[in-house]
């Protein structure tokens, strides 16, 4: 049985609020409300076979400073379930219906998707305790990672670490390891803005070229076979 650990750090921010569940047999959780100062808790649910609570909880830290710096009337929270990533579409949405009826109650914390979970994954907390962020399309819901939102973030950092000089983005060699929702965007992203994405990894394998690979290509490669087939590199071990 996947179990989540229970250690984390705090100090006077925080947590407010720390809760271990039990969604489904085999399944453990863990709900961590960072702070609620500014509102209601934001924050994704993790889904992966290790998580635990001191990840959780630095995460809901991170996101009570995110929402702070963004001027959002909420505070940070964050949630782990200790269950493979991968399961089947039916499971997946059997134990992500049972963590939202486990957590229902918590009415401070707000879930969003996060490693693991998706905008479907949200639409199925919605449809059972009527609260969640980062929805389909469909529910009302803005597409972030058809629209590749948190991909473009990662690119506006580099932009903002070159533009102080402690690394230079124009020209620059990149790997980028995942090409989900985040690494095929943050790969496009860092493209358009001068670098080199030279090397691409998924669950299946890695694809290397050292001249630079065609990310668009690759994207759409992408949709319906690993990146290891993808035939503008040279397949490599992860």
């Amino acid at each position: 049985m996947a179990m989540v650990s229970a250690s984390w750090a705090a100090d006077e921010l925080g947590p407010a609020k720390v809760v271990f569940l039990r969604p489904c047999p085999g399944v453990s959780a863990v709900v961590v409300i960072d702070n609620v100062a500014l509102g209601p808790a934001i924050g994704g649910v993790r889904m992966r076979r290790d998580v635990g609570a001191g990840e959780v909880a630095r995460l809901a830290r991170a996101m009570s400073i995110k929402n702070a710096v963004a001027g959002l009337p909420h505070g940070g929270g964050k949630a782990g379930i200790a269950a493979p990533s991968d399961l089947a579409p039916d499971e997946h949405e059997r134990v992500i219906r049972a963590f939202a009826q486990a957590m229902g109650q918590l009415s401070d914390y707000i879930p969003g998707p996060d490693m693991g979970t998706t905008e479907t994954s949200m639409g199925y907390v919605y449809d059972e305790i009527g609260r969640a962020v980062g929805l389909p399309g469909v529910l009302g819901g803005i597409p972030l990672d058809e629209l590749g939102a948190t991909g473009f973030g990662v690119a506006v950092c580099a932009e903002g670490l070159s533009e102080a000089k402690v690394a230079e983005l124009a020209g620059a060699r990149v790997v980028v390891q995942g090409f989900g929702a985040v690494g095929s965007h943050s790969a496009r992203a860092l493209a358009e803005r001068g670098a080199t994405v030279i090397a691409v990894s998924d669950i299946g394998g890695a694809i290397w070229n050292p001249d630079g690979l065609d990310v668009a290509a690759l994207m759409a490669h992408k949709t319906d076979s690993p990146v290891a087939g993808f035939a503008g590199g040279t397949s490599v071990p992860r």
